[in-house]
């Protein structure tokens, strides 16, 4: 399915920025439509399943369809194709991360820019605090 991909290069190193969008726990923090995900194991992986809440209250069953430790992972939410996200590395304290979404659902990037933005605040507060 085609995608269409926002990216964001942001001065953390790549591990920081995986350990974010990996950590279920995390997705509130930066993920403006979540607010709650739960899964029903204990690893973020391949056929792992779970719930989440979004922003409007509505819980929604969830599948991870792809997953790249360290790289990359993608979702089914309510059985639809959903976000793709990535990490790339640009060197130890620099990364590039990025959503992607089918595009039938285009206007959703706009959400995702707001996400990327909230990461980026994520990690400069993070680089901060060590």
């Amino acid at each position: 399915m085609k995608q269409l991909w926002v990216w964001r290069e942001i001065d953390a190193p790549a591990e920081l920025l995986w350990a974010l969008i990996s950590d279920v726990e995390q997705w509130p923090q930066w993920g403006p439509s979540v607010a709650e995900a739960a899964l029903d194991g204990a690893s973020l992986e391949r056929g792992a399943t779970g719930t989440v809440t979004t922003a409007l209250g509505i819980d929604l069953n969830f599948e991870i369809t792809d997953h790249v430790e360290g790289r990359s992972w993608g979702w089914k939410v309510a059985g639809i194709p959903a976000t793709e996200h990535c990490v790339r590395s640009l060197g130890p304290d620099r990364c590039r991360v990025g959503f992607g979404v089918p595009w039938v659902v285009a206007p959703y990037l706009a959400v995702c820019e707001i996400a990327l933005r909230r990461l980026e605040a994520l990690a400069t507060k993070a680089k901060a605090d060590q």
